[in-house]
């Protein structure tokens, strides 16, 4: 089972890969790590903190996918009627865009760390984009 860490200033977050469940999400996931990019919140979606990655489409199917993230599940959304994105539910959420409802693929949850994800969430909504780094650990 491979790891994923997810650091933010003061916030550490340890996630688990879905492999099994999004085995290729999780290969083009991992070939886009280490990761460095900021979490902006989200403009649709409720409680999430999203990477915009606009036309980059890496070829991905619907596997694993949703609309409604637990907190702590991270999706990729491969792209399509809106842009390519990566997304964190940290509460209560429905991912959607301008165009409506949509789903993603939840390849990652986050296994350590969830105390925290509240705050951090709050601190993205409250002071804005917060630098993240996430590496395979």
């Amino acid at each position: 089972m491979k790891q994923i860490e997810i650091v933010s200033g003061e916030f550490a977050f340890m996630a688990r890969l879905l492999e099994e469940e999004a085995p290729q999400t999780c290969r083009a996931f991992l070939k886009m790590l280490p990761l460095e990019s900021s979490f902006i919140h989200v403009r649709w979606s409720g409680e999430g903190l999203w990477i915009p990655y606009g036309d980059l489409r890496l070829g991905l199917p619907y596997e694993n996918h949703t609309s409604h993230p637990a907190k702590g599940e991270m999706l990729l959304y491969p792209g399509g009627i809106s842009e390519m994105e990566i997304i964190l539910s940290y509460g209560r959420c429905l991912f959607a865009s301008q165009h409506g409802q949509l789903s993603g693929n939840h390849f990652l949850t986050i296994t350590q760390g969830l105390e925290d994800l509240e705050r951090f969430g709050k601190k993205v909504l409250w002071e804005g984009a917060q630098k993240i780094q996430m590496r395979l650990v």
